[in-house]
């Protein structure tokens, strides 16, 4: 082939190797900066689409961790309290349950006895109205409290559709004072007060009046065994929320990993790219420098 003032075709060429060797160099130099194989749709649209979405699910499920901690928080609150009204044998229900026992020995100072009750009615009633987490208190309700509580426990999407999971809580499981006198410790029987007002101190030894203890008395056990089956139920939903809190976690981690194989770029490969395209873009400049010169050896033709 004859040698042309007017086309170079060598170095054409040059200039289009090095054109493409920049291209790639400078694509591998944005993945080093970004550590992403794929940072925009242009780059890998499919794959972008993906991970765009995933990253969207991975915000809702944070948002559902925040939830399940929130949830978490009041159900503890609950809990506590619902276990401390139940108490040992020094507060609480069980307390009151042996005083109850203890006044039906023949002439014991009722009076007394009564004392002590009405402390304990007293403190169950202030730790009731005390558990209460960012307004909600499920043990002492008004007229103006849900029937029900969804606390949110999961997210999931299949296609575009997403499913949002929730634990159902029934506030009537669980309250033992309400404003209609409906709750455990403050419904009164057909012929018997409720456990809040129940009062001991009219009482004697006679046959009714000990009737009537041993009524209190069954009366506060039933008590113990519903606020035992309400804490043993909020024990439940409990353990529940802990679970779904580590699943979540552990979710979005894997989700993490998902778009990390999609999109993350293999610094190691990257890294070799680099200086193999870096030594091409070298030669690639000084074979356009010879192609270039070639022109120069035709002016000697005419000297």
């Amino acid at each position: 082939m004859g040698s042309s003032l007017l086309t170079n075709s060598s170095a054409m060429t040059a200039l289009q190797t090095l054109r493409n060797v920049s291209s790639q160099l400078a694509t591998t130099q944005n993945r080093i900066s970004t550590g992403m194989r794929v940072s925009t749709a242009s780059d890998n649209a499919a794959y972008w689409s993906i991970a765009t979405s995933m990253r969207s699910d991975n915000a809702a499920l944070s948002a559902v961790s925040d939830s399940l901690g929130l949830s978490a928080a009041t159900v503890d609150t609950e809990y506590t309290a619902l276990t401390s009204v139940i108490g040992d044998k020094d507060s609480g229900l069980t307390k009151l349950q042996a005083l109850l026992v203890e006044a039906k020995t023949a002439g014991i100072d009722r009076t007394k006895i009564q004392a002590d009750i009405t402390q304990i009615q007293q403190d169950m009633k202030l730790k009731a109205n005390s558990a209460t987490f960012n307004g909600i208190n499920w043990l002492s309700t008004t007229a103006t409290t849900p029937t029900t509580f969804n606390l949110v426990s999961s997210y999931s999407r299949v296609g575009g559709t997403p499913t949002i999971g929730s634990i159902t809580v029934t506030t009537a499981n669980y309250s033992l004072y309400t404003s209609t006198q409906t709750g455990i410790l403050d419904t009164a029987g057909s012929t018997s007060p409720s456990i809040n007002t129940m009062s001991i101190s009219a009482l004697t030894d006679s046959a009714a009046d000990q009737t009537t203890l041993d009524g209190y008395i069954a009366q506060v056990t039933a008590g113990i065994n519903s606020v035992a089956s309400a804490a043993a139920n909020l024990g439940a939903v409990k353990n529940r929320l802990a679970t779904n809190t580590e699943f979540v976690k552990t979710l979005m981690d894997s989700v993490d990993r998902g778009i990390g194989q999609l999109v993350d770029a293999d610094m190691n490969a990257e890294s070799t790219r680099l200086q193999a395209l870096q030594t091409q873009q070298q030669l690639g400049v000084q074979a356009l420098s010879i192609a270039n010169q070639n022109s120069q050896s035709i002016l000697s033709l005419f000297r």
